[in-house]
């Protein structure tokens, strides 16, 4: 069974930092594209970041640019997100999710097959 699992979420204050990670297992992160999104209480699912496993090309969006970054690990399976500066507007549950192939269409999230359970990050200002 192919299973993403998340990690790292905590209660950060302003300002800190944070990293999470997505472990796969049953299947391995030789060509997949992996993303973050995060979801806060009210608001619709948003993408955060991609990676495709294959050559490292990274994304962000605008909000994040600069103060996040996302790392895969192909030999352990595992992407992470370095998430710094962080402010009360990054409160969310993270989720990872991957696709097979590339980060086209990456904040669609129909896009992704996968999809872990979240790991919740909550900044207090």
């Amino acid at each position: 069974e192919r299973q993403l699992v998340e990690s790292g979420g905590d209660l950060v204050q302003a300002g800190g930092s944070l990293r999470l990670s997505c472990a796969a297992s049953g299947f391995f992160f030789d060509a997949w594209a992996i993303a973050w999104f995060r979801q806060a209480p009210g608001k619709e699912r948003e993408g955060v970041s991609c990676i495709t496993s294959t050559d490292g090309s990274t994304y962000y969006t605008n909000s994040v640019k600069g103060r996040f970054t996302t790392s895969s690990d192909n030999a352990k399976n595992t992407v992470h997100l370095q998430m710094t500066s962080l402010k009360p507007d990054d409160t969310a549950v993270y989720y990872c999710a991957a696709a097979a192939g590339y980060c086209s269409d990456r904040y669609a999230t129909y896009k992704y097959d996968y999809w872990g359970r979240g790991t919740q990050v909550t900044v207090s200002s």
